[in-house]
């Protein structure tokens, strides 16, 4: 029996990597990514942009206008347009319905930006007509339910949204309450305004002015939620993002006379103290916790004389400075303010915490051995047919002759002298030495998953093993896991143990440590072929392959949606290195659509769909022998 799946939502990968490509395009903020959540906003602090899955379960060209809305109204306008810090104004602000007004102010924010985004980008016009299409049907439908369950702030609220988008100015309201109906008046002006608004501290005025306008004139709060308002904590707020201002340790005050012959200029100018988590290059650092408050104003400056010179503090580069020494001990201590992760960056950012563990396999045991003995006598037919196939092949090679050479024996055949311009008329009776030019690598996912894959899979890697050393083609077989107990946010431990090396492929028994393979934790397999790719690159071999061996998608710390692009990225920089990275999906029982879809989003091609497990040796003796074909060299 098929057991029952709960939140089986799949997100269509290859879509998400195109709108993660398209918020940093349009942000130019690297950083910012996509995700997908019940409501759409901008988190600046925490770098996301986060699409609703409110366009799911739609035509596929209604759900693409629908999440590239979304992703155009938070990555270029809340991005560019929105100011923050009235959002988090208006969030400390006492509201008489809260759930009302923090709507009606996201849902009027995105309409403003909206005309934004298409001056700017005509191209999003298309888009956002859809998006109003999709969105009118859904509240003409939510207005006739909240009327009949007796919702009014709810009503109100799909009604105001009707109108702004509506292009007739006298849109016909339907009856609420007598309170209310006596306001329609004076929310169709408010509304209004929404047109002309051109800025957030506009559309703070609109919501500030509806909000109280509903006092005693409303019963309840809005029940539903259509829109989202992120809400930050103090200890989270940035400086550039929500403009906050830090408590100075000292509280004393200084009042300062007005000086009218001051010239007065308004200047920006990033500074470092305490709170920043990495220098910036800046000409000027100042510690901003102590002094004294005065009555300046925060957008005034004095004006700058010679004597700041000397506050300038320049190491030069490659050279001396002459008026300071800069002491090893200095350079050392400056290290603590760089982001200590760089260092892991050249394997994703999304694997910045991922630390490599290189486990030492164990001495082999006698069950050990008895039981590759047995793998090795099923897999033995295989063996000898792919040695005998590879032994014809390099007998074929090196007895059949070479023709149209330009030296060696004189062929009979002299009409080329006449025909062709390149005289190639002599021949080879016998080329001296053919070998097999290749190199291969096999990753085994050793997650917990693979609890009841593990022995065939095992057998499959024995296939391998055993006709690659048949041929003398290096190889190396790794089991790859994280370990999910030990994971914290800022350190994930992932183990690599290599039971056949390079350096011992070819060794007698060495086969036998392929038992040693057993289901653990987690996968991050975008870590894993990065980590293996280095070793292949090293190599002279001129075929370089890796063989990823798995029974899913990614899964570990903070990788679960992330870890798709990331595999797919990995998969793509090891081909930019001409290694061939080819994905063995083992599965017992049918493999639905979608997990085939994203399989291929991170393989591409070079997938293959093992449906059952049995039937593994007979998949992979096909694929080895086209590619060891392939590795032909003279």
């Amino acid at each position: 029996m098929k057991p029952i799946q709960f939140n089986d939502q799949k997100i269509d990968s290859s879509l998400w990597m195109q709108l993660d490509h398209l918020v940093k395009a349009l942000s130019k903020d690297d950083e910012l990514k996509a995700e997908f959540l019940v409501h759409s906003y901008l988190d600046p602090i925490r770098k996301k942009v986060y699409i609703s899955h409110f366009w799911d379960h739609r035509p596929v060209d209604d759900m693409v206008f629908g999440f590239k809305t979304d992703v155009y109204l938070r990555s270029l306008g809340n991005y560019f347009f929105t100011d923050y810090a009235i959002i988090q104004r208006l969030l400390e602000k006492d509201l008489l319905f809260s759930q009302f007004s923090k709507q009606l102010f996201s849902l009027m924010e995105d309409l403003r930006i909206e005309d934004l985004i298409r001056a700017e980008r005509p191209g999003t016009k298309t888009a956002f007509e859809r998006r109003k299409i999709m969105y009118r049907q859904h509240f003409q439908t939510q207005l006739v339910a909240n009327l009949e369950r007796g919702y009014y702030a709810d009503a109100l609220f799909s009604q105001m949204y009707l109108q702004l988008i509506s292009s007739s100015p006298v849109l016909l309201w339907p009856k609420l309450t007598s309170s209310l109906d006596r306001l329609v008046p004076f929310f169709k002006g408010e509304l209004i305004k929404v047109f002309d608004s051109k800025s957030t501290k506009d559309v703070y005025e609109i919501v500030n002015n509806i909000d109280r306008s509903l006092e005693s004139n409303l019963e309840d709060d809005m029940i539903n939620q259509y829109f989202h308002l992120p809400h930050f904590k103090k200890d989270e707020l940035t400086i550039s993002d929500l403009k906050r201002k830090s408590n100075l340790n000292n509280d004393d005050e200084d009042i300062i006379e007005d000086q009218q012959n001051k010239d007065q200029f308004d200047e920006e100018m990033p500074t470092w103290h305490r709170e920043t988590k990495e220098q910036q290059d800046n000409f000027l650092h100042f510690e901003l916790e102590q002094g004294t408050k005065t009555n300046l104003t925060a957008d005034t400056g004095r004006e700058g004389d010679d004597g700041d010179q000397a506050f300038g503090m320049v190491q030069g580069g490659q050279q001396k400075s002459d008026r300071k020494d800069f002491t090893p001990q200095e350079l050392v201590r400056d290290e603590k303010y760089k982001d200590k992760s760089q260092s892991n960056v050249k394997y994703g950012r999304e694997n910045r915490h991922a630390k490599k563990v290189n486990i030492e396999s164990k001495p082999v045991t006698i069950d050990q051995y008895a039981q590759y003995r047995q793998v090795a006598g099923d897999v033995a037919p295989y063996v000898k047919k792919l040695k005998t196939m590879m032994r014809k092949i390099l007998e074929q090679k090196q007895n059949s002759p070479s023709n149209h050479l330009h030296y060696g024996r004189l062929s009979k055949q002299l009409v080329r002298l006449y025909t062709d311009e390149d005289y190639r008329v002599f021949y080879k009776k016998k080329v001296p030495s053919v070998k097999i030019d290749a190199v291969f690598s096999l990753l085994v996912d050793c997650s917990a998953s693979m609890f009841d894959k593990m022995e065939e899979t095992k057998r499959g890697i024995s296939l391998f093993h055993e006709a690659l050393k048949a041929v003398d083609v290096p190889h190396q077989i790794t089991g790859f896991w994280e370990d999910t107990a030990n994971s914290t946010k800022d350190y994930q431990p992932n183990y690599f143990q290599t039971v056949i090396s390079f350096d011992q492929f070819s060794a007698k028994n060495s086969g036998a440590k392929i038992m040693q393979l057993e289901p653990q934790e987690d996968n991050r397999d975008g870590f894993a072929i990065r980590c293996m790719a280095e070793q292949l690159v090293t190599r002279n071999e001129a075929q370089k392959f890796m063989l990823v061996f798995s029974d899913g998608e990614p899964a570990a710390m903070s990788y679960d949606q992330n870890g798709i692009v990331d595999t797919h990225q990995a998969v793509l920089e090891a081909k930019r290195n001409d290694i061939d990275v080819i994905n063995i999906f083992m599965k017992e029982g049918p493999i639905e659509e979608s997990q085939q879809k994203v399989i291929s989003d991170m393989y591409g091609q070079r997938a293959i769909f093992v449906e059952e497990m049995k039937r593994l040796p007979d998949v992979l003796f096909p694929l080895l022998k086209k590619l060891l074909n392939k590795s032909f060299q003279r």
